[in-house]
């Protein structure tokens, strides 16, 4: 049995655009009656009509969600993620499907096997990825979106979480703590939801008349993304303020074998609110992420592009998280 013909497929014959192809089939204005009448027909030859067509038109298709392997192998909140988007899509009524891309392929830009093989009608681009990777997938023309990054400087549709207010509102927290002296744990040119992060963290420093350390921003994972061991500075500061739970469960497992306790010495932050948060001992002062907005978000938008709906160009969707205080920061200092 063939391959099941996709609306990719007429567009290509007939040199037009998949959203023409959307049209004419769906009988909306935006394409001449010839051409609609020329689509009809190579539609009915391919075998591309009845069910299939409504189907597809209706949205109970396929969602792709394209990951970089370092993403899932070394955070977990990536895991917690996609399971929210699968939840979402099925009450979208469509199928989520997730490809992992190698360093390999993504350096190459090699088309990821859901889209060579037409599985899919949308794709959501998850964690971070090159930008040219990115444009090669997009060229393609199935209906794309970012999830939880963003490409500065670049219009795209994307769904990320209000990290600069996250890392705001946890630096904050701690200025009100009395604590002064404040580091960040944190790859700053890892991702754009850690830069924003440490901007929202030297945003609340310097609105406070503090000038951030150098020697107080540490880093916390290599080029490929994999998490490093901690170096401690030799002047500790009052608090540090991490790139998410699991490195600030790290470093708290440093300090401690460096004779330092938390809060008492050194009051530690983290960021998403997942497991490791709750494991930590103490467990972790921290932003939470909303997982479940986010996802429904970002489904409900790529429903709509999907569905050939009217949607808003190039439109970030910025969900908001909120400060969850436990033990890890104590009491204020004296």
């Amino acid at each position: 049995m063939g391959k099941p013909v996709r609306m990719a497929d007429i567009a290509e014959k007939l040199g037009i655009s998949v959203v023409s192809v959307s049209k004419a089939l769906a009988g909306k204005p935006g394409v001449s009656e010839e051409m609609r009448a020329r689509v009809v027909a190579l539609a009915r030859q391919l075998g591309y009509e009845g069910t299939k067509v409504h189907s597809e038109l209706a949205g109970t298709g396929n969602i792709g969600v394209l990951v970089s392997d370092r993403f899932f192998a070394e955070n977990a909140f990536y895991t917690s993620l996609y399971r929210s988007l699968v939840l979402k899509s099925g009450n979208e009524g469509f199928t989520c499907m997730a490809e992992i891309i190698t360093p390999e392929a993504e350096q190459e830009a090699a088309l990821p096997a859901l889209v060579s093989g037409r599985k899919v009608d949308g794709i959501i681009f998850m964690g971070n990825l090159a930008p040219a990777y990115i444009s090669h997938v997009e060229a393609s023309g199935l209906p794309c979106l970012m999830l939880d990054f963003q490409l500065p400087g670049r219009a795209r549709d994307c769904v990320i979480s209000d990290n600069m207010d996250g890392g705001y509102t946890l630096t904050e927290y701690l200025l009100q703590q009395g604590r002064r002296r404040i580091g960040f744990v944190g790859s700053i040119r890892a991702t754009s939801s850690i830069m924003d992060r440490y901007l929202g963290y030297q945003k609340a420093l310097r609105l406070a008349g503090i000038t951030p350390r150098e020697e107080w921003l540490l880093e916390d994972r290599d080029e490929d993304g994999a998490f490093l061991p901690i170096l401690l500075p030799q002047t500790l500061p009052d608090a540090f303020l991490c790139s998410c739970d699991e490195v600030a469960y790290n470093l708290v497992a440093a300090l401690r074998q460096a004779g330092r306790q938390v809060p008492q010495d050194v009051a530690v932050c983290g960021y998403d609110d997942f497991r490791f948060a709750v494991l930590c001992q103490p467990p972790l002062t921290t932003y939470r992420v909303n997982v479940e907005q986010m996802a429904a978000a970002v489904v409900a938008w790529l429903s709509r592009k999907v569905r050939q709906e009217e949607v808003p160009e190039a439109m970030m969707w910025t969900v908001p998280g909120r400060l969850v205080v436990r033990e890890s920061t104590g009491t204020a200092v004296k």
